[in-house]
């Protein structure tokens, strides 16, 4: 309904209304006002029908809207329906769309996939043809070289050619040479042979006299070395050359105590000995910290021992107690540090009864003399020295234990073992050993002492 026809049927109620209402009721009409209701009454069928046709025709044309309006619901309708089909359209080519998006999306992966792997291949491509640009130019370079090489072989070879011509003009030259010298090869052969047979009766004389000439000399040599050996030295001598090479030692032990380590150091002076193999400081055990003990032998917790001569100091190694007899001692020096040391390094005696005297040494108060030895059949590593002073001894001493006996060509028989008898020395093989050093610590060197002091009990009275 539209505007225009709700104004009328406004406007035909309104009209209606006051022509219905009774005025009469309320108030007593004026003869004016009863003329007017009149007059109204009068033209009231004739606004009807005004009002009525004014709302046929507005009917007519609320229909007319209506059909329009039906029409354009129709076109409306219809366009929708076609709408409907288009997003219906629209949403078929959307998943289409999407599929399509989707294969789209998969493939610019693969494509993505597939230009970084060119791009490494690219990249390797690259590094290729750098790596071959290199090896070109190193082939370029050694196939230059090789042009280099080629062009001095060819100057070479022309030199060569010119060296074998020369060669073979040389040749010729030495052809004729050849000859002049086989005429006169054959000439000097015939002098040759004379000289040869002269030569070989020359040389029969010669060997005859060689010979004669080799015996002399190596008797001359026997003869010489027999003198040295058996040439006395002078007991002065033997003893000042004992005085120029003597070495001074020091050994140090320490073993557990009652309330402290017991520590006792004990220096002496020797010399330096060799078997012709090896080299040794040579010592009595009285010359040492270490005692033989058949009781309760000790057990060292450190060993440690120094040989010096002058200012040159080296330590030991190793102490050994020798199978000879229990109580000589030996260190081991190095012949490198016994040559720096520089003291004479004597050799022990090989035949000590070419002599029925020796010469006593005693290294520590400087006393020396000569005295009579003799056999102990029942001892034969021991040779038995007189215990009492003997007046031809120099200084007039008795022997003791620690002495060192020299032959007289001045070699070293033994030590005394005793103030009587001499241990003879012949090796220096050992029954105990024992490592010396600041930072060696001992095993239980009891039970060796031990042994030390059973060999040492096992003797013969007159030995100990």
């Amino acid at each position: 309904m539209n505007k225009t026809l709700l104004l009328i049927m406004c406007d035909f109620l309104l009209l209606n209304l006051l022509a219905l209402t009774r005025w009469e009721k309320a108030e007593p009409p004026s003869q004016q006002k009863v003329t007017a209701v009149k007059q109204a009454e009068a033209s009231a069928p004739a606004i009807n029908a005004d009002m009525l046709e004014l709302m046929r025709v507005s009917l007519e044309d609320e229909k007319s809207s209506r059909e329009q309006l039906a029409a354009q619901l129709t076109t409306t309708q219809s366009t929708l329906s076609e709408r409907e089909q288009n997003i219906a359209n629209l949403a078929q080519q959307k998943n289409q769309l999407e599929g399509a998006l989707n294969t789209t999306t998969a493939n610019v992966k693969e494509l993505e996939k597939k230009y970084s792997s060119a791009t490494n291949e690219a990249f390797l491509t690259k590094e290729q043809l750098a790596k071959m640009q290199r090896e070109l130019e190193e082939r370029k370079a050694e196939a230059e070289r090789q042009a280099a090489s080629l062009a001095a072989l060819e100057r070479q070879n022309g030199e060569a050619r010119q060296r074998i011509e020369n060669l073979n003009i040389k040749v010729g030259v030495a052809e004729q040479e050849k000859g002049l010298l086989k005429q006169n090869l054959e000439e000097a052969k015939q002098q040759v042979e004379v000289e040869r047979t002269e030569r070989i009766k020359v040389q029969e004389q010669t060997a005859q006299l060689s010979q004669g000439v080799g015996q002399l000399a190596v008797k001359s040599g026997e003869l010489t070395q027999e003198i040295r050996d058996n040439k006395p030295v002078n007991a002065n001598v033997i003893f000042s050359d004992f005085l120029a090479n003597r070495v001074s030692t020091t050994i140090t032990t320490r073993r557990p105590g009652l309330f402290s380590p017991t520590v006792k150091e004990k220096a002496a002076q020797t010399i330096l000995v060799t078997d012709g193999e090896h080299t040794y400081a040579l010592m009595h055990v009285s010359d040492t910290p270490f005692f033989l003990s058949f009781e309760n032998p000790p057990d060292y917790e450190l060993i440690t021992g120094k040989l010096s001569r002058g200012t040159f100091v080296t330590p030991f190694k190793e102490l050994r107690f020798l199978a000879a007899d229990p109580r000589i001692v030996v260190a081991p020096v190095d012949d490198a540090l016994a040559a720096l040391m520089g003291a004479k390094i004597y050799r022990l005696a090989t035949d000590i009864f070419k002599a029925s005297e020796a010469l006593l040494v005693r290294a520590d108060d400087g006393k020396y003399g000569e005295t009579p030895f003799r056999i102990d059949t029942a001892n034969p590593g021991y040779v038995q020295v007189d215990n009492r002073i003997v007046t031809r001894l120099f200084g007039e001493f008795a022997p003791k234990s620690g002495d060192l006996m020299f032959s007289k060509q001045g070699d070293l028989i033994g030590i005394m073992v005793n103030n009587g008898y001499c241990a003879v020395l012949s090796n220096f093989r050992a029954s105990e050993s024992f490592k010396s050093g600041d930072d060696v610590t001992q095993p239980k060197t009891g039970s060796s002492f031990k042994q030390l002091s059973i060999r040492l009990q096992s003797l013969p009275i007159k030995l100990q």
